[in-house]
C-alpha cells in the first residue's frame, strides 16, 4: 500500500485485516476445543493419545500449507496465487463424514482430526493471502459457532459432543472452496521442496516433545502441555497473519496490527487464567497442577516469534529458500536440545523456557542473515553500478 492511498481506504484495510486476524482464533480454538470435549468424553489415557495426536494434526497441516500455500508465495519467479484446492476439501468432507457417524471414536479422531486441521490451516491460509476478508468472516463464524456449541455440550458430558465441531468445520472448508477468479500459481520444485523440508524439520519437533512427555511424564502431562501449547497458541494467530501477509509484502501497517494484537491477546490470556475459565475448560489436567507460570512463559514463547517472523519473511521473500532450511535445521535442532533439557527437570515450566530460549536465539539468527543478504545485494548493485560508469 502506497502512501497515496487515501485515508479512509488505509482504515477501512486496516479494520478489514484486524477483523480478519480475529478470525484465525477459530483456527486455534480447535486444538484446545478437542482437548477439552476429550477430557469429557474418553478415559486418562485415550485423552494423552488424542493429546499427542492434536499437535500431530497441527503438524499435518503445516506440512500440506507449506506444500500447497507457502511453496507458492515463495516462488519468486511466479504471480504467487494461491486457490483452496477441491481435493483437499472433498478430503476433509468425507473424514468430518466419518466422524459424525462413528461419534465418540478415538481410533476415528485420530485419523481424522490431520485432514480436518490440514483443510483449516490452508482454507484460512488462502483466504488471509488472497485477501478473501469478507468469505474468511463467514467461514471463520462457522468454526468458532461449532467449536463453542461443541465445548458445551462436552461440559453437559453429552456423547454427541464432537457433532457440532466438526460440523462447524465442514461448513467453512465448503465456503472457503468456493470458486475465486484466478488461478493458482505453479510452485517452482525447486522452491517447494526446500519449502517442505524447512517445514517438516521445524513442525516434526512438538509432536515428538508430546510424545516424550506422554511417555516419561505420563498422560496428564502430555494432556496439559497440549493444552497451554493450544491456548498460548492464541498467540499464533497474529504472527500466522503477519507471516502470510508479509510473504506477499512488506507492510508496516500489518506489522502493528499484529503486535497489538499479540499484547491482547496476552492479556486476555491471564484474565481466563485468573478467573478459573481455563480451569472449567480442561478439567482435572488444569486444575490439578499449578498453570500460571508455565502459561505466563508460554506466551513470552510465542511473543518472541514476532521477532523471528519478520526477518523470516524477508528472507522468503528474496527467495532464500535453501538458506532458510538450514537454519531451520539449526534452530529446530536448537529447540528440541533446549526442551529436552528442560523434560529431564520433570518441569513443564523448563520445557517453555527451553523453547523461548531457542525462539531468541532464532531471531538472532534469522535477522543476522537478512542483514547479511543485504548487504551483499548492495554490494553487487554498488559494483554494477560503478562498472557501468566506466
Amino acid at each position: 500500500m502506497t502512501s497515496d492511498t487515501p485515508a479512509p481506504m488505509r482504515l477501512r484495510r486496516a479494520t478489514m485485516s484486524a477483523i480478519t486476524l480475529l478470525g484465525g482464533i477459530s483456527l486455534a480454538v480447535i486444538p484446545a476445543a478437542t482437548v477439552s470435549i476429550a477430557s469429557r468424553l474418553f478415559t486418562e489415557t485415550e485423552q494423552g493419545l488424542i493429546a499427542v495426536v492434536v499437535l500431530v494434526a497441527t503438524f499435518a497441516g503445516q506440512l500440506t500449507f507449506a506444500v500447497i500455500v507457502e511453496s507458492r508465495l515463495s516462488s519468486a519467479g511466479t504471480e504467487r496465487r494461491v486457490v483452496f484446492p477441491l481435493w483437499l476439501a472433498a478430503a476433509s468432507v468425507i473424514a468430518g463424514t466419518v466422524l459424525l457417524v462413528a461419534g465418540p471414536n478415538v481410533v476415528a479422531l485420530c485419523i481424522c482430526l490431520p485432514v480436518l486441521v490440514a483443510a483449516l490451516e490452508v482454507g484460512r491460509g488462502v483466504s488471509v493471502a488472497e485477501r478473501l476478508d469478507r468469505r474468511e468472516i463467514w467461514a471463520s463464524a462457522l468454526v468458532g459457532v461449532g467449536a463453542l456449541a461443541g465445548v458445551l455440550a462436552g461440559f453437559a458430558e453429552q456423547p454427541w459432543a464432537l457433532t457440532p465441531l466438526v460440523a462447524g468445520i465442514v461448513a467453512a472448508t465448503i465456503v472457503r472452496c468456493l470458486p475465486v477468479e484466478h488461478r493458482a500459481s505453479r510452485p517452482e520444485p525447486r522452491v517447494m521442496g526446500w519449502v517442505v523440508a524447512d517445514t517438516a524439520i521445524t513442525g516434526a519437533v512438538y509432536p515428538l516433545l508430546n510424545t516424550m512427555i506422554l511417555a516419561f511424564i505420563g498422560p496428564t502431562d502430555a494432556v496439559l502441555f497440549a493444552a497451554i501449547a493450544t491456548v498460548s497458541g492464541l498467540l499464533a494467530i497474529p504472527l500466522n497473519f503477519l507471516r502470510l501477509r508479509l510473504l506477499k509484502e512488506h507492510s508496516t501497517l500489518d506489522v502493528v496490527v499484529s503486535a497489538s494484537a499479540v499484547l491482547a491477546a496476552v492479556a486476555a490470556l491471564l484474565v481466563m487464567e485468573t478467573t478459573g475459565l481455563f480451569g472449567f475448560i480442561f478439567g482435572s489436567a488444569w486444575t490439578g497442577s499449578a498453570t500460571l507460570f508455565p502459561l505466563l512463559v508460554a506466551c513470552a514463547w510465542r511473543a518472541a516469534s514476532l521477532a523471528t517472523t519478520i526477518p523470516f519473511a524477508a528472507l522468503r521473500r528474496r527467495g532464500e529458500v535453501r538458506l532458510l532450511t538450514g537454519l531451520r535445521a539449526v534452530v529446530s535442532a536448537l529447540t528440541f536440545a533446549f526442551a529436552a533439557i528442560g523434560l529431564l527437570t520433570e518441569s513443564l515450566t523448563a520445557v517453555f523456557v527451553g523453547l523461548l530460549v531457542a525462539e531468541l536465539v532464532s531471531a538472532v539468527v534469522y535477522e543476522a542473515a537478512r542483514r547479511r543478504r543485504v548487504a551483499r545485494t548492495e554490494a553487487g548493485a554498488t559494483a554494477l553500478s560503478e562498472a557501468d560508469l566506466t
